[in-house]
């Protein structure tokens, strides 16, 4: 077991895997990834299925058999994906367990094609989790406006969500908000809350490489340059921090509520002049995860020395930041739209690439 993942864990991140496939489930590599290097929790994505299935023949079998027992495309990959979602539910069983809940978790996502479809959204989201049938399985949920009430909706339903692509603090408070509302909705119709679970999945280092273009465009090497996504994710804790010490999450807390935890996402390094680990040890603080690459997660167990706590102390530096970003003349709400958009079109078009690789596997 590698100290240094073990000094992260110990110093409240919860490490999760952003990754899953049929390969990591039959070879074993993700029941060692389990045992020996403190991974709790996986996440997928429609880049992450689609990978995963053009890049192995392990689904072979199962798509032309699905095709000549009639089912469609769009059936099919529903089948394979949440076989292998349920299959890792049942290997982390033990960690939901042991955790109470709050990790040994695996996320499936909504097709991206819903994103803006609240009224969709909902229904793939309870059909999905009746489909994989597991306690602990979390519906991703795109944090787009029309997310919002489908965040609350599926909450006040008794399904946990892993809400993704959230990239400003002002949409992560309205996702907290939805959360929230969600759990009152239960509360007051005399539902338990218990048992349900969500993270906020914040992305970061898609913020870094947007903003650096754009600071680069205006002048080089500009001071700001790599420091605006782990600044964001500073302010988003202190978010989260605000809606822990309220009244309102007080007397849901007192109603057995637990977190919706800050989730820190896309932590692999892009720019590679950056340090490879800084979207994992400059991210620590109590009741947070983040879900990595493997190739993250080997940077960290290679050299990724854990210091404790690197976010709440760091919070009015933050702000110093992003007002200096502000008078640099980059507009941080035009550039979380684009990401936000951005990231919605990308997953559309992994998912897109997804079923043509079926179709093909399927004639």
């Amino acid at each position: 077991m590698s100290q240094n993942l073990v000094d992260l864990s110990k110093a409240g991140v919860s490490i999760w895997l952003d990754d899953l496939s049929r390969e990591r489930l039959q070879t074993g590599t993700l029941a060692e990834l389990i045992s020996g290097s403190s991974v709790v929790g996986v996440t997928t994505n429609p880049s992450i299925f689609s990978a995963a299935i053009s890049g192995s023949d392990r689904y072979a079998a199962d798509i032309k058999s699905l095709a000549a027992a009639g089912k469609n495309v769009d059936q099919i990959v529903t089948q394979l994906t949440t076989d292998d979602v349920r299959a890792a539910c049942d290997l982390f069983k033990p960690t939901f367990d042991a955790t109470h809940g709050a990790d040994g978790r695996v996320s499936i996502e909504v097709e991206p094609g819903l994103a803006y479809d609240t009224a969709t959204t909902i229904a793939r989201g309870i059909e999905l989790a009746k489909i994989v049938d597991r306690q602990n399985l979390l519906i991703k949920v795109p944090a787009t406006l029309e997310g919002l009430p489908a965040i609350q909706a599926l909450t006040a339903a008794g399904i946990s969500v892993n809400v993704t692509l959230i990239f400003s603090v002002e949409r992560y408070v309205a996702v907290m908000n939805a959360y929230l509302a969600g759990l009152e909705e239960r509360v007051a119709k005399g539902e338990s809350i218990s048992d349900i679970h969500s993270v906020a999945s914040f992305f970061i280092s898609r913020i870094d490489s947007e903003i650096d273009k754009r600071l680069d465009a205006i002048a080089a090497g500009s001071p700001l340059r790599g420091k605006i996504a782990v600044a964001n994710a500073h302010l988003a804790y202190e978010a989260f921090l605000t809606v822990a010490a309220s009244d309102r999450w007080k007397a849901l807390a007192a109603a057995g509520a637990n977190f919706q935890r800050p989730l820190w996402a896309s932590t692999g390094v892009k720019d590679k002049a950056y340090e490879s680990t800084r979207y994992v040890i400059e991210l620590v603080a109590a009741h947070c995860v983040n879900t990595m690459p493997e190739g993250t997660l080997n940077e960290v167990r290679a050299h990724g020395v854990v210091r404790g706590d690197t976010i709440t102390s760091q919070i009015p530096a933050a702000h110093s930041l992003l007002a200096d970003l502000a008078t640099a003349g980059v507009d941080f709400a035009d550039v979380v739209k684009f990401l936000e958009d951005d990231g919605v079109a990308k997953f559309q078009v992994a998912w897109k690439e997804l079923l043509a690789n079926i179709e093909a596997v399927a004639k």
